[in-house]
């Protein structure tokens, strides 16, 4: 047994070299896979569902590309750890969607097709959406109301809910929404009357103004015997009062017609005719009927042009009626049908005959009116 404990010495001391050497080379092979850092996943192409999403999805590739980075970085730190470890020999990959619909991110970007102005198309539209009141469809203006729940309502409808919103029926208060107002200001749209001819691009805030006075903005139907809801412009309403009221047309600036009502007595504010001139390269109204002046029943006779009201003050125009030896004469300027019948009614703008009066300029017994109005037109030089 003597004999046998150099040799045993020996062979211990080979095995410790051994296991020191097998430390070294392990540590040395650590230091090495932390400096090279660890193995980068194979990422796969983000696939988006429309141009809109490509910016989204590279945003996405970036912070994927800083986060490989960060593990990486910090490896060298804790190469050491078994759960370091663990996370460089099983990078985790994500798998992209599956969907026949997508595309890859460089073809989004790179497809010029995509960069169309087909967003902000989009985001206009949705904006113009927003600035709808809710109540009564129209566009808003300062001052735009809102619920605390952020639903908004334009000033005119708000005395109309009571005060309530009519989204979530909350308490409306005096909050305005400052942010939709700044964002309207910040916007150009086309007139409404674009389908009229009206090629002009207006600011938000002037864009009302000018769809009031816009010249292409169409008429309404001068019919007064019936509340027509007809639009147009001039020669549509021509034939519309043609064909679809049957209005008796005349060529000609002088006219001379007879009025005839078997009961005059009976007044009822309605309109008994409508004759069309058309003389000049321009179409006229004449406007013949009964109404209630007060406790008075009274005729009245004007003209209406059909035109903006800057062309009706070129023309001027005179109405005659008599009879027995009498005779009564008005003179003016016809009115633009962009006045309604009944304003220019009750402003009184044409010849007003008492029916007492037209009565006498009928003859006979007084139980039948018969009126001869006659008249002419002229353009001013």
């Amino acid at each position: 047994m003597t004999a046998l404990h150099p040799l045993f010495l020996i062979f211990f001391l080979y095995m410790a070299f051994v296991i020191c050497a097998l430390c070294v080379y392990w540590l040395t092979d650590c230091s090495l896979s932390g400096q090279l850092g660890a193995p980068t996943a194979v990422r796969q192409p983000v696939r988006v569902r429309n141009h809109s999403l490509s910016t989204a999805s590279t945003n996405q590739a970036r912070r994927l590309s800083r986060e490989q980075n960060s593990v990486s970085g910090h490896t060298s730190m804790a190469s050491g750890n078994p759960f370091f470890d663990d996370m460089r020999s099983k990078p985790e990959v994500i798998d992209p969607p599956k969907n026949e619909d997508m595309m890859d991110v460089g073809e989004s970007v790179n497809d010029p097709a995509q960069t169309a102005l087909k967003p902000n198309v989009t985001v206009t539209s949705s904006v113009r959406e927003l600035l709808e009141c809710p109540v009564c469809l129209n566009a808003m203006y300062p001052p735009i109301h809102q619920c605390s729940n952020g639903h908004t309502l334009c000033s005119g409808c708000k005395p109309r809910v009571h005060n309530r919103c009519p989204t979530c029926r909350h308490e409306l208060g005096n909050i305005r929404c400052l942010a939709l107002e700044k964002v309207a200001a910040s916007l150009e749209l086309p007139c409404k009357y674009q389908s009229f001819g009206c090629i002009g691009i207006y600011p938000y805030y002037s864009k009302l103004k000018h769809e009031s006075q816009c010249v292409y903005r169409p008429y309404n139907c001068p019919y007064a015997g019936s509340e027509c809801t007809v639009i147009g412009d001039i020669p549509y309403l021509v034939a519309h009062l043609k064909d679809d009221h049957k209005v008796d047309m005349h060529n000609g600036s002088t006219f001379n017609h007879r009025y005839v009502k078997s009961n005059p007595h009976e007044v009822e504010n309605a309109t008994w005719m409508l004759t069309v001139f058309s003389c000049f390269g321009q179409y006229f109204c004449l406007h013949f009927e009964a109404f209630q002046l007060g406790m008075a029943p009274v005729y009245i006779a004007f003209l209406r042009f059909m035109g903006d009201d800057n062309e009706a003050k070129s023309y001027s125009y005179s109405l005659e009626v008599g009879g027995n030896g009498r005779k009564m004469i008005w003179q003016g300027v016809p009115r633009s049908i962009r006045d309604s019948h009944r304003k220019v009614r009750d402003s009184f703008d044409g010849l007003i005959i008492q029916r007492n009066m037209a009565l006498f300029f009928s003859g006979g017994d007084r139980k039948e009116l018969k009126l001869r109005v006659t008249g002419r037109i002229w353009k001013e030089q």
